[in-house]
C-alpha cells in the first residue's frame, strides 16, 4: 500500500530560490497550456492533448521564447502539463468546471520530483536528498518509518514555510484489532461537530476562544491589507515590486493565519476520527449529506465549510480501511432526525429550531442524539470500500 508523508523542511537561502524557480516555472507551463487550448479552439475548435503540448513546448516553444524553462527540473515541468491535461479530461466528463489560471498569491502549485535513480529521495532519520536541490533537513525527525521505498515526491510552500510530501510503499498488514459486537452512529452538524450514538458530543472547535481571537485578528489584517491597495488606487499608483514591501509582509502575515486556522481545524478533524476508531466498532454508519446545496443558504455556508466535513469522511474512511472496521452511509434523504427508535414514528413537522425530539409515545431525547441511534439502527445502506 502506498502512503504518503508530509513534513515540513529546513531548505538554505540556495535551495529557495531553487524552489521558488521551479515552482514559478510550473505555474507558468500549467497557465500557458490552458492559453494554448483556449487559442486553439477559438481557431480551430480543437483540444490539445498534454503529450501534444509537451512536445510542442519542448521542440518548438522553448527554442524560440522561453529558454529559461528548461533551467529547473524536466519531469516537474512534465506533470505540470500533465495536470493541467487532468482537469481539463475532468471538465470534458463534467466531473469540474473549466480550468482556471494558477495564481501566484494562492500557493496551490507543487513541484514533482519522481525518483529516476536509487540515489533520489534518501531518506534519512534528519534530512532527506531530492533530485536538484540535494540533502533538506527535517524540522521533526524519526517520523517518516525506516527502510520505506520511495517512489516520488512533492515539494511546495505555504505561509513562508515549505513542505515535502514523500510517497513511500508501506507494510499492507492491517492491524490485528479485536472489534467489539456493536456499532456506532455519528450525526455530524453545525451546532456540535459529531453526535455520536454512545452519548459523547464532540463540540464545534469555530465556538472556541481560541479560533475566535485568531479569526478576530485575521479580519484586522485582512482590512489592513484592503487599505492600502485603496491607498494605491487612490494615489493613482500601480503596485509596483519595489514598492509593495509593506503589503507582502502584510500578505504574508494573513497567509499564516490562514494557515494556522486550517491546522487547527484539520488536526481537530483527525483527532475526532482517532478517538472514534478507538472504541473498536463493528462498523461505523454515517449519513451522506448534500453538503454543495447546504453551501448555496448564504447564512450557513461559512459555517459548513469550517466544518470540514469532506475531510472528516475521507480520514474515517481511511481509517476503518485500516482498522477493518464497516463503514455504512446511508442515504441523504433518510429521515434521521424525524424517526423515533423507539417506535419507528415518523415526525413530519418537526422544524430545525427543535433542539429536543419528542414523541408521541413518551420518547425525548436531544436531536442530534435521536439521529445518531437512528443511523446505527437503519437498515438500509451502502458500505463504503
Amino acid at each position: 500500500m502506498k502512503k504518503a508523508y508530509l513534513i515540513e523542511i529546513k531548505p538554505t537561502t540556495e535551495q529557495i530560490t531553487k524552489i521558488h524557480q521551479t515552482i514559478g516555472v510550473c505555474r507558468y507551463v500549467y497557465n500557458l497550456y490552458i492559453s494554448k487550448n483556449k487559442e486553439m479552439y477559438k481557431e480551430e475548435g480543437t483540444f490539445m492533448s498534454g503529450y501534444d503540448f509537451s512536445k510542442w513546448l519542448n521542440n518548438v516553444h522553448t527554442k524560440e521564447y522561453d529558454k529559461w524553462i528548461k533551467e529547473v527540473s524536466s519531469k516537474a515541468v512534465k506533470q505540470a502539463i500533465m495536470n493541467g491535461d487532468k482537469a481539463f479530461k475532468r471538465f470534458f466528463k463534467g466531473l469540474s468546471k473549466f480550468p482556471r489560471y494558477k495564481k501566484k498569491k494562492n500557493q496551490d502549485v507543487k513541484c514533482y520530483f519522481p525518483k529516476n535513480n536509487k540515489t533520489d529521495w534518501t531518506v534519512e532519520r534528519h534530512r532527506v536528498k531530492i533530485p536538484t536541490i540535494g540533502w533538506v533537513r527535517f524540522k521533526e525527525f524519526g517520523y517518516i518509518l525506516k527502510h520505506v521505498v520511495v517512489k516520488s515526491g512533492t515539494v511546495s510552500q505555504k505561509a513562508g514555510r515549505y513542505y515535502v510530501s514523500i510517497l513511500c510503499e508501506v507494510d499492507t498488514t492491517k492491524h490485528m484489532t479485536r472489534l467489539s459486537k456493536t456499532g456506532l452512529g455519528i450525526d455530524v452538524g453545525i451546532k456540535d461537530f459529531a453526535t455520536r450514538s454512545d452519548g459523547v458530543v464532540h463540540e464545534n472547535i469555530n465556538k472556541t476562544i481560541r479560533v475566535r481571537k485568531l479569526e478576530k485578528k485575521l479580519k484586522r489584517e485582512q482590512r489592513s491589507l484592503s487599505r492600502k491597495y485603496e491607498n494605491l488606487k487612490k494615489r493613482g499608483e500601480k503596485p509596483a515590486t519595489h514598492k509593495r514591501a509593506n503589503i507582502n509582509k502584510n500578505i504574508l502575515r494573513v497567509q499564516k493565519l490562514h494557515a494556522r486556522l486550517a491546522n487547527i481545524r484539520l488536526e481537530y478533524v483527525k483527532s475526532v476520527v482517532n478517538d472514534m476508531v478507538k472504541t473498536k466498532p463493528m462498523f461505523i454508519t454515517i449519513e451522506n449529506l448534500n453538503v454543495k446545496g447546504m453551501m448555496k443558504n448564504k447564512h450557513l455556508s461559512k459555517a459548513v465549510a469550517q466544518q470540514c466535513f469532506y475531510t472528516f469522511k475521507t480520514w474515517l474512511w481511511a481509517k476503518c480501511k485500516e482498522y477493518g472496521i464497516e463503514l455504512r452511509q446511508v442515504d441523504r434523504f433518510y429521515p434521521s432526525s424525524k424517526l423515533c427508535p423507539c417506535c419507528g414514528n415518523k415526525k413530519v413537522n418537526l422544524k430545525l429550531s427543535d433542539r429536543i425530539y419528542t414523541c408521541d409515545c413518551g420518547h425525548e431525547m436531544n436531536r442530534d442524539l435521536n439521529a445518531s441511534i437512528n443511523l446505527l439502527q437503519a437498515t438500509e445502506y451502502t458500505i463504503l470500500t
